[in-house]
């Protein structure tokens, strides 16, 4: 038997992965900032970013599996992603980590690294967003 080490995922479990993704998106869906970066039906997307998750806190690789290497910043590319949206997002997603009841060490640690993530999504600045 070998030693792996316990992940996110493994803290968290689907159930819990599943309630955050859904809490996250109830809020993105209300954000004025953030609707226009989403489709009206977020079932799909919903599906999509369970299965990122999952994989990206050490779960299985269920979205490489079906749709390829995540490639996020090339796939994020097509969207006016500024410093705002990316706090809006953090923000949604930070009120998501607390309604879902996540334990505050694990819920650290995942909002760490989506920061991380959110951050590296940036690719146009508030002022270009303005002067269109």
């Amino acid at each position: 038997m070998t030693n792996q080490p316990v992940t996110i995922f493994d803290h968290l479990g689907e159930e819990n992965l599943h309630k955050l993704v859904d809490q996250f998106y109830d809020r993105v869906s209300a954000d004025d900032e953030l609707t226009e970066l989403f489709p009206d039906d977020l079932t799909e997307t919903r599906r999509k970013q369970k299965q990122f998750l999952t994989q990206f806190f050490g779960g299985q690789p269920l979205y490489t599996e079906e749709h390829g290497h995540p490639m996020l910043r090339a796939r994020h590319m097509p969207f006016k992603i500024t410093e705002t949206k990316a706090q809006a997002w953090l923000a949604c997603m930070a009120a998501a980590l607390v309604d879902t009841g996540i334990e505050k060490n694990v819920r650290e640690a995942m909002f760490d690294r989506l920061s991380h993530t959110a951050k590296h999504m940036i690719n146009s600045t508030d002022d270009e967003t303005i002067r269109r």
